[in-house]
């Protein structure tokens, strides 16, 4: 005659069994989705960019890392923004979105003021006044439709459109906008 304690035992084994594989099952099946929402998220949506350099002190400092809004973004002045190259320069670059299409852009160098469309731009951000490195585009300048005019925060510190091997960038040279300050830890936050 069987044993019924032997048969529950067996059965109680196979019903252990059938749950772990299901719970690893589901474990893989979710962890496939988030990393396909995260790769996702990631080309289509915001992006991370390492900064190098620093024309950009005080907002970003070299080694930085933050992330990059790109979907459907259009520059705005006041953006810092991510940039393939240059008109003239072919390496990636993070500056700030001074004037765009259609605006004119002139520097006082003796105040240090930037103007736009002839009134005094406010700017908080900027590590000191651009007083001395005055570039080889002559000013004023009229940005062309579908371009924008950058500068870097660190004025005196920045190759940026004041200068003929930057020039004006074309929107489709833009990556996308410069919103959060991953790392490091101490300075996360939104940039602004």
């Amino acid at each position: 005659m069987p044993n019924c304690d032997e048969d529950l035992n067996f059965t109680s084994d196979l019903d252990r069994k059938s749950e772990f594989l299901s719970f690893c099952f589901e474990l893989f099946e979710s962890t496939v989705q988030a990393i396909i929402i995260v790769v996702f998220l990631m080309c289509f949506l915001f992006r991370t960019v390492n900064i190098s350099g620093e024309s950009m002190l005080p907002t970003l400092k070299n080694n930085d890392k933050v992330l990059i809004w790109q979907c459907g973004y259009s520059p705005k002045n006041g953006d810092v923004v991510v940039i393939r190259r240059g008109e003239k320069l072919d390496v990636p670059m993070i500056k700030r979105v001074i004037a765009v299409g259609g605006q004119i852009v002139d520097i006082d160098y003796n105040s240090g003021s930037v103007m736009v469309d002839g009134k005094k731009v406010e700017e908080t951000y900027t590590k000191e006044r651009a007083l001395w490195l005055k570039g080889d585009v002559k000013l004023p300048f009229v940005v062309s439709e579908g371009y924008i005019w950058i500068m870097g925060d660190n004025r005196n510190n920045s190759t940026d459109s004041r200068f003929s091997e930057v020039g004006i960038i074309p929107y489709k040279d833009v990556v996308g906008k410069a919103v959060f300050r991953l790392f490091p830890l101490e300075r996360i936050g939104v940039i602004k």
